[in-house]
């Protein structure tokens, strides 16, 4: 597998020559200076493309070109949007860029509820605390009919923590949900939006009307419409499952599970559209097996996110250990290597470590962490490998044995 690193371009605090130092070997990025729905022209790809060649490394992989929300709840200028996304890819196309790594989720992307959950060895991982997102829910937003969507025993528990939670604690959630896990990736909310809250209901409000049928519906018409451009330029779509992976803040979510995953690949059956394979985002569902799905869609994977949560009581999950949780990384290296090898990975949500939390890093994107999970995976990929060149011996040798014992037999 291609070792890549999600870089945030040169306003990055991580720079490229860091990163080769590191063993890196492609980079995963965008023009995140163009506002979404705005054409990336070839002149813009091609200087960020020549950017990175001069660090002796190259732009794998887009994360990512965003799909715009009129695009995802069908807006009068759903059309003229998908006209730019086509010719923007395109463009990438012709500069030779041809992985593009994109997400299907209305108004918010990864949510977690604590970005510095506490590690015993001092470390922090991003935490999702499924109590503390309903009462950002029910009694931040205060959406409409929310209540429906718990039980009555975590209703009881969002009433208890009314009781004690701080103002400084809110604000907290809200800077965490809805600002800083998103902001930084051309999202919907950015650092210093006055009243984000108000915004958000806004963004929730254009999805009225919007069930899992009908946003289904919208993502096989974006897909059906840019396919043409993707065979003529060899371009791989791989959509980014949801993080996480079921249903929230009334929003249908459609790429959770298998059965979601079958859906998007048999709607528009074509090699170009595929799968981004985020081992973190579907092991925080325990109703996947990371394993199981592997081995199903391998063939339809372009390019794969190395993570791994761990799921806990009540419906809480937090970033586990590369070397652990729910999403058995070897298993994946394994299955991805045999069936489909050579993909482009990266690792994911490293923890922070090492004096990560006072650089300024992006929430879920420190540099020690991820470095250190980088090492973890490299040794995991060495050891498949070795595994992988052991077995061709073994088989060279067990046929060369066969063949020789059928000649003598004769």
């Amino acid at each position: 597998m291609e070792k890549t690193w999600r870089w945030f371009g040169r306003k990055d605090k991580i720079t490229l020559p860091m990163l080769r130092q590191i063993g890196v070997e492609g980079i995963v990025t965008a023009l995140h200076d163009v506002p979404n729905g705005e054409v990336w022209t070839i002149q813009a790809i091609e200087d960020l493309k020549n950017y990175i060649q001069s660090f002796g490394l190259r732009w794998s992989v887009v994360e990512s070109l965003p799909v715009c929300e009129a695009i995802k709840y069908a807006g009068a200028e759903r059309d003229a949007l998908i006209e730019n996304y086509k010719e923007s890819l395109a463009n990438l196309g012709k500069a030779g860029v041809r992985t593009v790594c994109y997400n299907f989720m209305p108004v918010i992307d990864w949510i977690r509820t604590d970005l510095y959950y506490p590690w015993a060895d001092g470390t922090s991982s991003l935490y999702f605390d499924k109590i503390r997102f309903a009462y950002f829910d029910m009694k931040i937003l205060c959406r409409e009919d929310s209540q429906s969507d718990y039980t009555q025993e975590e209703i009881d528990l969002v009433d208890e923590l009314d009781k004690v939670i701080t103002d400084k604690e809110k604000e907290n959630l809200v800077d965490t949900i809805i600002v800083k896990t998103q902001g930084f990736v051309n999202g919907n909310i950015k650092e210093g939006d006055i009243n984000p809250v108000a915004i958000f209901k806004r963004l929730l409000k254009l999805y009225d009307g919007i069930d899992r049928d009908q946003l289904r519906e919208n993502m096989r018409y974006f897909l059906s419409a840019i396919m043409p451009v993707c065979d003529e330029y060899g371009i791989n779509m791989c959509v980014h499952p949801d993080d996480p992976p079921f249903q929230v803040l009334g929003l249908p979510r459609i790429v959770t599970n298998e059965e979601d995953i079958q859906w998007f690949l048999d709607a528009v059956d074509n090699i170009h559209n595929g799968l981004t394979f985020c081992a973190g985002s579907l092991s925080a569902g325990e109703h996947n097996d990371t394993r199981t799905l592997a081995e199903k869609f391998a063939k339809r994977t372009h390019f794969v996110h190395l993570r791994s949560t761990e799921a806990m009581a009540g419906g809480n999950f937090i970033e586990s250990s590369h070397l652990e949780g729910r999403g058995h990384l070897i298993e994946l290296i394994r299955i991805f290597e045999k069936n489909n090898p050579g993909l482009p990975m990266r690792v994911d949500h490293g923890r922070m470590m090492l004096g990560d939390e006072d650089k300024g890093y992006n929430a879920g994107y420190s540099f020690h962490g991820r470095m250190f999970a980088l090492a973890q995976v490299d040794g995991m990929m060495a050891v498949v490998n070795d595994e992988l060149k052991m077995e061709t011996i073994t088989n060279f040798i067990t046929k060369e044995t066969y063949e020789r014992t059928i000649q003598h037999s004769r």
